[in-house]
């Protein structure tokens, strides 16, 4: 059972990487099935090369992750620990709905404040609608992981001294790990992935991330489909989520083996 979970789950990067080992004609059936590079070669020669693309995502996917858990732990933090009755309620409505609003809907109206900011072309200023459209689930996931930590906890360090800053880094931070970093590879993943503000708002060919870069691999004509070019792509922009999920894996793992009640 384990196995056909595994094989459920890797078949799809499987083919993508079969795929992009054969030549063209070997895809159409043409060809000789022998495999090659070639489609790696072309997708990191290219006009921007591949891996500039990958390095504008991974800019933008880390100061939006950066961002976001500085804005919305604050944010969570207060609306669990200060609730208002009534309009802490409200707030949290308002989250909520914000989370499930369709971000497409966004789109004239981000394009329009681009326009008059002039903020086109610029990798920074595409963290900020990244960070709006992350903020929402981002505090309700923080807010639901202060929620399961008892406040005995802060009242014990309260009494030992220690101010917000230091409660919040000794005691809170090492116990909310699991969450922030479920936050931070959701918040990652959809800045990584998101590709109508980027196409959008990016017009010049060094800072394209890697959708609108993907979009704009061609074939030799109008009439052929590069699916090798796009598999070796589609590979090669797998490599670094599936590293962050590796890492990010142990540092869940260690924060779950940490409380702070021993004995």
């Amino acid at each position: 059972m384990r196995a056909l979970v595994l094989l459920w789950s890797l078949g799809p990067l499987l083919w993508q990487l079969r795929t992009s080992l054969l030549p063209p004609d070997a895809l159409v059936g043409q060809g000789p099935t022998a495999w090659t590079l070639e489609n790696y070669r072309l997708v990191l020669s290219g006009d921007p090369p591949l891996w500039a693309s990958l390095r504008n995502s991974g800019l933008v996917g880390l100061g939006t992750t950066l961002l976001t858990l500085s804005l919305a732990l604050p944010c969570a933090y207060a609306l669990q620990r200060h609730r208002a009755g009534l309009l802490g309620w409200g707030v949290g409505a308002v989250l909520l709905a914000a989370s499930l609003f369709p971000t497409v809907l966004l789109f004239l109206g981000l394009l329009e404040m681009a326009r008059s900011l002039h903020l086109a072309n610029s990798l920074t200023a595409l963290c900020l609608p990244y960070t709006a459209l992350a903020l929402p689930l981002a505090i309700l996931i923080l807010r639901a992981a202060i929620a399961a930590l008892p406040p005995e906890l802060e009242d014990a360090a309260r009494l030992e001294g220690l101010a917000l800053g230091q409660r919040l880094r000794s005691v809170l931070l090492p116990l909310l790990a699991p969450a922030l970093a479920s936050t931070a590879i959701l918040t990652f993943l959809a800045s990584w992935n998101e590709y109508p503000i980027a196409l959008t708002w990016i017009s010049r060919v060094d800072r394209l991330t890697l959708p609108t870069a993907m979009a704009r691999l061609a074939g030799s004509s109008v009439f052929t489909v590069p699916y090798g070019a796009f598999a070796a792509a589609t590979v090669l922009g797998s490599l670094p989520l599936l590293l962050l999920v590796l890492v990010a894996q142990r540092w869940i793992i260690s924060g779950l083996t940490q409380g702070a009640v021993k004995g």
